[in-house]
């Protein structure tokens, strides 16, 4: 028969009945002699050992947790409290402190150097804060983390009409990053989705009040000034917390359906273009040579008019001087006078002396001496030291006529 069977209580080793039916008889402080040696209660070195006494074990368990030992080991029999009571406590505090530090472990954050953090205390803004290492209470306070340097880039294309009610199609790209983190998160519900049609709404009026001419050829860069003020403005007045770093205005073109047209026209516009950059290179190039050309015959004519005033001038002096001269000593002037002519006459020409006091009227003139000169004359100077030995030959000549002439008449004088 099994010990655990029904009627055989008094054989359940578990028992506690039986237990202290068989420890009848003994000393009242028998039984904890017994457990000083084993704490399980059981006998030290006998056969017939009871097993481990559970209100016992979870007593000094509890001990150990700071919970109250009770004066009477049987529990709850005596009238004190359980130990089911005294376990459910104990557990509760351990669980509370466990969960605390759990609660404050998920409470500490860190925020990176190009992020700020936007504290939520109950869903109502609370404070940003900056870099580094920081703790919130959780389940009351929520963060959110934005980053502040990086840029962002928004891409934008469609046809617009112009002031000219001309059709074309615009591309620009929108370079942003953020610069208020709580208007960032707070105040717009999708601040992407707002700036989208921000630049919309900036770049339909810039072109709406443009000409075709201008957003197609050179006005590209005042068109994205124009479209890069305008969406600041807007997101400023919107309080979306963006900064507009950059608008670059990818392409400005005209539909498909006319471009072939449109192309055309701006190679004519860009050939028109290149003709008058010659004509303005070219006449940069010309109109200084002949401004040059003019000041140097304007020189010129300065350095003539101040050289023939200058002659002159000496001239009339030098006449007046030689006129003083001549009223003082009449015919030593003239003779002078007649002295230096003939010097600088036959300074550089052959001479041919004749004497015409003897009577002979038979002259020799070396014609041929003459001939080979001027030959070589005009094969070594040219033809105007010719022309100036052809011309004091003349003089010569009519000198010794008039020479001739004087000396016949004074014979028929006397």
């Amino acid at each position: 028969m099994a010990w655990n069977e029904p009627g055989n209580n008094d054989k359940d080793p578990w028992n506690p009945d039986n237990n202290r039916n068989n420890g009848a008889g003994r000393p009242e402080g028998g039984r904890e002699k017994e457990t000083e040696n084993d704490p399980w209660g059981r006998k030290p070195g006998g056969k017939d050992q009871s097993p481990p006494d559970l209100d016992e074990a979870f007593r000094k368990l509890m001990g150990m947790f700071g919970g109250k030992k009770s004066g009477n080991s049987g529990g709850s029999s005596n009238g004190g409290p359980g130990f089911a009571d005294k376990l459910s406590g104990g557990l509760i505090a351990i669980v509370l402190i466990a969960l605390l530090a759990l609660w404050a472990a998920t409470g500490v954050y860190q925020v990176d150097q190009q992020e700020r953090g936007v504290v939520l205390r109950l869903g109502k803004y609370h404070s940003t804060v900056m870099p580094g290492l920081h703790w919130n209470p959780p389940l009351i306070d929520s963060v959110t983390k934005v980053n502040v340097t990086r840029v962002r880039s928004h891409d934008h294309k469609a046809l617009m009409l112009t002031v000219d009610d001309a059709i074309v199609e615009v591309g620009v790209s929108v370079q942003y990053s953020v610069q208020e983190p709580k208007d960032f998160l707070l105040n717009v519900l999708n601040p992407e989705e707002s700036l989208k049609q921000i630049t919309e709404s900036a770049l339909r009026h810039v072109v709406g009040s443009s000409e075709m001419d201008q957003i197609l050829t050179q006005g590209r860069e005042l068109l994205a000034s124009e479209v890069k003020i305008r969406i600041q403005d807007y997101s400023s007045a919107y309080g979306t917390g963006v900064l507009i770093s950059k608008v670059n205005v990818e392409n400005t073109q005209a539909p498909n359906q006319v471009q072939e047209a449109f192309d055309d026209v701006i190679k004519a516009k860009e050939d028109e273009l290149r003709f008058r950059n010659e004509a303005e290179s070219y006449a940069n190039g010309v109109i200084p040579e002949a401004r040059g050309r003019a000041q140097r015959i304007r020189e010129e004519a300065e350095a003539y008019r101040s050289e023939i005033v200058a002659r002159a001038s000496g001239q009339a002096d030098r006449f007046d001087r030689l006129y003083r001269e001549y009223t003082k000593a009449p015919d030593v002037t003239r003779r002078r006078l007649y002295i230096e002519t003939m010097e600088a006459v036959y300074k550089d020409v052959n001479k041919v002396v004749v004497d015409t006091q003897g009577g002979n009227n038979m002259m020799y003139l070396p014609l041929d001496q003459l001939m080979k000169q001027r030959a070589e004359s005009s094969t070594g100077t040219g033809s105007t030291n010719s022309a100036n030995i052809g011309a004091l030959t003349d003089q010569v000549l009519d000198e010794i006529r008039k020479r001739q002439s004087a000396t016949i008449r004074r014979e028929g004088r006397n």
